[in-house]
Parts: structure tokens; C-alpha cells; sequence
């Protein structure tokens, strides 16, 4: 059982009502995850908020679903692995690409160094080193898309460690387990 409890989207009052209603009209559905930030609306609005703007930026949503599932992995967050091998396959990837991502890389070099360098800010909270940066850099990032690749982070970040203390009950299908886990 949960450890924070999601809101029930039936009973939800005024600005919850409003948050919840506009996710199940998006998305047909209020995943649990929302449902559960919904205890507070300016966590839910935070991360929507957040989300919203990143899927409008440079990023494609390819990379982005990536970038998800390789910081979901590191921070071994099965709601999160869950949602964005769902959403991954929405954007595309084959199930090749979704082990890749999990496992920190892509088939292709230039979507490889977006994952590794996703993963090693991950890895070492941030304090990535100059060669790190100029290897995505020189895979033909801007410096717009690596400050992107900063964001998606920090929101996967988020949401994998909000999971983590709500306990949020999975209501997607689950992740495979990879073969060398």
C-alpha cells in the first residue's frame, strides 16, 4: 500500500478538481503518480508545469523517454521504468532501444552520448567533469540542449525519488526485469 495516498479524483475539491480533471481530459486517465502530488496542488502544478515545458523544447521525445528511462534505472524506480517504457514506445523506441536506454546508452552515437551524459550526472549528483561535457558537445548538442538534458534529468529525478517515499502503487504495465539484473 502506498505510503502517501493519491487523491481520489471522484471526491477532489477546487484546485485539485481542476488539476485532475485536466489530466484525465489530456491523458484519459490520472496516472497515480499525479494523483498522489495532488495532495498538494503546487507539487502537481510544479511538475506538470515542468514536464509541459520540457516536451516543448529542443529535445525529441525519443531522447527525452530515454534520458527517463536511464535516470529511472540508476535510481532503480519501478513506477518510473513502468511509465516511460510505456511513453517510450509511444515515442518509437523499439524494445531494444528501451534496454539500451536502462542500461545507459543508445545505438547510435549522438543519442549515446545524450544517455551516457545523462547517466553520469546521475551517477556523480551532477559534478560531471569537463571531458563529459564536451563529449556531448561533440556528439552535436547545443548548449541549450545540454542545459535540457540537465532539466529532464532533475524532473525524472523527481519523480523517481517522490515515488520513492510515496510508495507510489504502479498502475502501468510493469518493466521487464533486464537479464543482468
Amino acid at each position: 500500500m502506498s505510503r502517501i495516498q493519491p487523491v481520489n479524483a471522484a471526491t477532489a475539491q477546487n484546485e485539485t478538481a481542476e488539476i485532475l480533471n485536466g489530466v484525465k481530459k489530456k491523458l484519459g486517465k490520472v496516472p497515480n503518480l499525479i494523483a498522489t502530488m495532488a495532495n498538494s496542488p503546487a507539487v502537481a502544478n510544479a511538475y506538470l508545469s515542468f514536464s509541459g515545458t520540457l516536451a516543448g523544447g529542443n529535445l525529441p521525445a525519443n531522447v527525452r523517454e530515454r534520458i527517463s528511462l536511464t535516470t529511472g534505472q540508476a535510481n532503480q524506480c519501478d513506477y518510473c521504468l513502468a511509465a516511460h517504457t510505456l511513453l517510450g514506445k509511444g515515442a518509437g523506441l523499439s524494445e531494444e532501444d528501451i534496454i539500451d536506454a536502462r542500461n545507459g546508452t543508445a545505438s547510435d552515437e549522438r543519442t549515446a552520448a545524450a544517455v551516457v551524459f545523462a547517466r553520469k550526472i546521475v551517477d556523480t549528483r551532477g559534478k560531471v567533469s569537463d571531458e563529459d561535457v564536451a563529449a556531448v558537445r561533440n556528439a552535436g548538442y547545443s548548449e541549450g540542449d545540454i542545459a535540457e538534458i540537465v532539466a529532464n534529468v532533475a524532473l525524472n529525478l523527481f519523480t523517481n525519488y517522490f515515488n520513492h517515499v510515496a510508495d507510489t502503487e504502479i498502475d502501468f504495465p510493469a518493466a521487464p526485469a533486464l537479464a543482468h539484473a
